[in-house]
């Protein structure tokens, strides 16, 4: 009998990648009316720039084992959390935005770093202010919620998770409980996470349904420790089995609701 369902924040009930694409299309517009840039070229080169970069400084691995992505990067603060990585993080972030749009102006032949610096800035204020939510996010939260635990488990930066949420605070309330792995100490798909969640509930593996959108993480790791796994897939892509093997694949959250029935027959 399914008593809990898990789900993963980012790209699962938030859609953290479309905040992040028009975060980008509104700040590179601004690059464009002041140099007449192609938008598109400079946010390819400011991503190449960030990723390098990101990957670059001491807080790198702790960044990976926790779960917070370059982009993250460019707008977060890291005030929050203990470990020793996010006073590394709060350090190096200020600068870290301002050199990776400044280096993106660069690789399009612009050398204006007062300018890169105002476009951090600006993409760090248009992030901020646009959280959005799927379409079917709030209506499955209130079918399930009252008929089983809800868990939200979220790799990232507690400040950062934390300010997301706060741009939606409708979600908070639907869940028992809220891990982000920064709070943690690791990030998924370490099993240790997933079991200090199981504890939280005082669940067994058999009896709990995780639902996210990353295979290398959410899937991988209820699969660590006998979760049911769903992967939601919304873009259709390519399955890759090396990484991990959904119990269930679905495109709509929707979808849940046959999944838990068919499991609780």
């Amino acid at each position: 009998m399914i008593k809990a369902v898990f789900f993963d924040l980012d790209d699962t009930l938030l859609w953290d990648n479309q905040s992040i694409q028009e975060s980008f299309d509104n700040t590179c517009k601004a690059a464009q009316e002041k140099y007449n840039l192609d938008p598109k070229q400079l946010e390819e080169a400011v991503r190449s720039a960030a990723r390098e970069l990101y990957a670059t400084y001491e807080s790198y691995e702790f960044t990976k084992m926790i779960g917070i992505n370059p982009f993250e990067g460019l707008w977060g603060d890291f005030l929050e959390g203990e470990h020793e990585g996010f006073r590394q993080l709060e350090k190096v972030a200020p600068t870290y935005r301002k050199d990776a749009w400044t280096q993106g102006l660069k690789a399009l032949g612009i050398d204006d770093p007062a300018f890169g610096a105002k476009l951090a800035e600006t993409f760090r204020s248009e992030r901020r202010n646009k959280p959005l939510v799927y379409d079917e996010t709030y209506k499955v939260l209130d079918e399930l919620k009252g008929n089983y635990q809800l868990l939200l488990l979220t790799n990232g930066s507690p400040d950062l998770q934390k300010t997301k949420l706060d741009g939606v605070p409708d979600l908070v309330p639907y869940f028992d409980h809220i891990v982000i792995s920064g709070d943690f100490g690791r990030g998924k798909p370490d099993p240790s996470l997933f079991n200090h969640a199981l504890g939280l509930l005082e669940l067994k593996p058999e009896e709990v349904v995780m639902v996210g959108d990353k295979l290398t993480t959410d899937i991988l790791g209820a699969t660590r420790v006998g979760v049911h796994s769903v992967w939601i897939n919304r873009e259709n892509n390519e399955r890759d089995d090396s990484i991990a093997i959904p119990d269930y694949e679905v495109n709509n959250l929707e979808e849940i609701h046959e999944i838990l029935n068919e499991l609780n027959k």
